[in-house]
């Protein structure tokens, strides 16, 4: 499957100028593909006990599941200028339950696996 990185690129950025970030001012847009071709969107969430801030990561594999689940195939994560930034390793993890070790992800680096950016990670198949 041929991806259009900048495009996806460009979702992001729309995307984090609606985030929610009135302690860090950190905005972080993240925008992914749907193995059935749907563009997903999320962004940051803050709030005063930080600990139960939102990433946006956390908003894109929502949004998933809300309009009908299916695996995620390629997501990009980029800062409010628009440069792609990494996830966190809780992000990276709730990306590989989303995509499994297959996702795409658009680094700084260039295109990376979840497998390689989450290498021997625990995820459904540790629970049967």
């Amino acid at each position: 499957m041929s991806v259009d990185w900048p495009a996806l690129q460009q979702a992001a950025t729309e995307v984090s100028a609606r985030a929610y970030a009135p302690y860090s001012h950190f905005h972080v847009g993240a925008a992914g593909l749907a193995d059935d071709g749907r563009l997903l969107v999320g962004c940051n969430v803050e709030n005063a006990g930080y600990g139960v801030t939102l990433c946006a990561e956390c908003g894109l594999v929502s949004q998933l599941h809300a309009t009908g689940g299916g695996r995620l195939t390629h997501v990009v994560c980029v800062n409010g200028s628009g440069e792609v930034i990494m996830p966190c390793g809780r992000c990276r993890q709730i990306l590989y339950e989303a995509g499994g070790p297959g996702l795409e992800l658009l680094t700084p680096e260039g295109v990376r696996t979840m497998e390689q950016m989450l290498p021997l990670a625990f995820g459904p198949d540790d629970l049967a």
